[in-house]
């Protein structure tokens, strides 16, 4: 592992965890599952050249990881992977800040999300990929990319909403203003 490897792969660790903790719903298991993620990329003989595909690459090592620790966790007890817990009263502390009760409030929608939803939320709307990268790392078509895309947008804004005051939809009527 040279220095130049490690440097390479510190911009994306972020995003990783965000798309981890898609996956797992807790952040022990995305702390896990990202720093397994990086030991294997780091430890990889060869890696993409292009900043994109590399992208691609770390984002399909963790998705892969994630689904044979899944595997491996099912195969050793298969109550361990119905049994996550969310407790987001020792995620943060609320100090009056409305940008801390938003996250929250999206963090505790996401886990009420389908993984494929969340996974759909995280990859376009958060990691920044484009739907043929999705499309690519889930190995699904770009029209299913949309369409999923598109439904968990909705479930996640009908879920915020009913949460209370905190978010408020944008009007999607048009004005008839050209």
């Amino acid at each position: 592992m040279t220095k130049e490897n490690r440097d390479r792969i510190v911009p994306y660790l972020e995003r990783l965890f965000g798309y981890a903790w898609a996956l797992t719903k807790t952040d022990d298991r995305a702390h896990d599952l990202v720093q397994d993620a990086a030991c294997k990329a780091l430890s990889a003989r060869r890696t993409p050249a292009d900043d994109t595909a590399y992208r691609a690459w770390l984002f399909k090592i963790l998705r892969n990881q994630f689904f044979d620790d899944r595997r491996r966790a099912h195969v050793m007890d298969k109550r361990a992977i119905e049994s996550d817990e969310n407790n987001f009263d020792a995620m943060e502390y609320w100090t009056g800040d409305e940008r801390l009760i938003n996250k929250i409030a999206v963090k505790r929608a996401l886990t009420i999300l389908t993984p494929k939803h969340s996974e759909i939320l995280i990859l376009i709307d958060m990691a920044g990929f484009r739907y043929q990268e999705a499309s690519d790392l889930l190995d699904v078509p770009v029209g299913t990319v949309m369409s999923r895309l598109n439904r968990a947008r909705a479930t996640l804004l009908t879920l915020l909403e009913s949460d209370g005051d905190n978010v408020v939809a944008f009007s999607t009527r048009r004005t008839g203003r050209g």
